[in-house]
């Protein structure tokens, strides 16, 4: 029978998960990288799994890893809380929470979690920045960040509230007039519209549902660095791409768009949650980020997911 694990394991165990590597979660925590991997390795051997993937390029849960995030997140959740309030019993939370986010993302869910906090908190005024840009916290003096798809920054402060399904799509009008491309590599010979916003735009690995894996290279007739704008020229007949399935979601549903190659899947995108550097985080934040966590997780646009990409 495996040994109980302590509280300041999980903890560790939660860091590395949520921050996708050993290096990212010890800048968090303030402790070395060595001091990290220690505690994730003593935690694997009292349970008798292994909880991390570990190659040189990533860091990723295993099933069993990414069961016992999601079971122990909310309680270490509710200990912090419970340790914030204790600290501040009488405090209620002031003052001005500034945050950015994708203007996709903001015009859908997000919206949502902005108008319950701001009903919850009443002496907190929200500032919402949007941008398809990655702004720079510091420089715009914002204390927080929401961010879709793969952090190109690994040093940055980050954790991984969910992920979303990556779907491409175009116009019925353009299938009509170019055809229906059948298999990921017909996607080449159609006009590609890339977002640069992505690390790699033109670059795209399939998986069938048998398992196979096909990676094409596309050339791209246009290119945009909004998902919005990239949005209305797909919906325009303008070309092929792929876009996250909330921003989607509503036009394959009215039929403006059409969801291609439906036997095959691309990799699931993160929603991230970025924060400014120093090692306390706002109360503000923490109260933000907990119910964004209670409202987008809960109805699947993000469903939460332990590791990042």
């Amino acid at each position: 029978m495996p040994r109980p694990a302590d509280l300041d394991s999980l903890q560790v165990f939660a860091a590395v998960a949520e921050a996708g590597g050993f290096t990212a979660a010890a800048a968090r925590l303030g402790r070395t990288k060595a001091a990290v991997s220690l505690a994730v390795r003593q935690l694997e051997a009292r349970l008798g799994v292994p909880l991390f993937v570990r190659t040189t390029r990533q860091v990723r849960p295993t099933e069993a890893g990414q069961r016992l995030h999601a079971e122990c997140r909310p309680a270490l959740d509710t200990l912090r809380e419970a340790l914030a309030r204790a600290a501040s019993p009488q405090a209620t939370l002031e003052g001005t929470l500034r945050l950015t986010a994708p203007v996709t993302h903001a015009a859908g869910r997000l919206a949502d979690v902005i108008a319950a906090f701001a009903e919850r908190h009443p002496g907190v005024r929200v500032e919402l920045h949007t941008a398809d840009r990655m702004l720079d916290l510091v420089a715009e003096g914002l204390d927080l960040g929401l961010r879709m798809g793969q952090l190109r920054d690994s040093t940055l402060r980050a954790t991984r509230l969910g992920e979303f399904e990556q779907v491409p799509v175009a116009a019925p009008g353009y299938l009509a007039r170019h055809g229906l491309p059948r298999t990921p590599s017909e996607l080449a010979g159609h006009a590609w519209i890339a977002l640069s916003l992505l690390r790699t735009p033109l670059t795209w690995t399939f998986t069938a549902r048998d398992g196979r894996r096909e990676s094409v290279r596309l050339r791209a007739r246009l290119q945009v660095n909004g998902s919005s704008s990239l949005l209305a020229l797909l919906e325009r007949g303008a070309g092929l791409s792929v876009l996250d399935g909330p921003s989607v979601a509503q036009a394959l549903a009215d039929g403006r768009l059409v969801r291609l190659l439906p036997g095959w899947s691309l990799p699931r995108g993160g929603i991230y949650a970025v924060f400014p550097p120093g090692r306390h985080l706002d109360p503000r934040v923490r109260a933000f980020v907990a119910l964004y966590r209670a409202m987008v997780g809960r109805d699947g646009v993000g469903t939460p997911a332990a590791g990042a990409a």
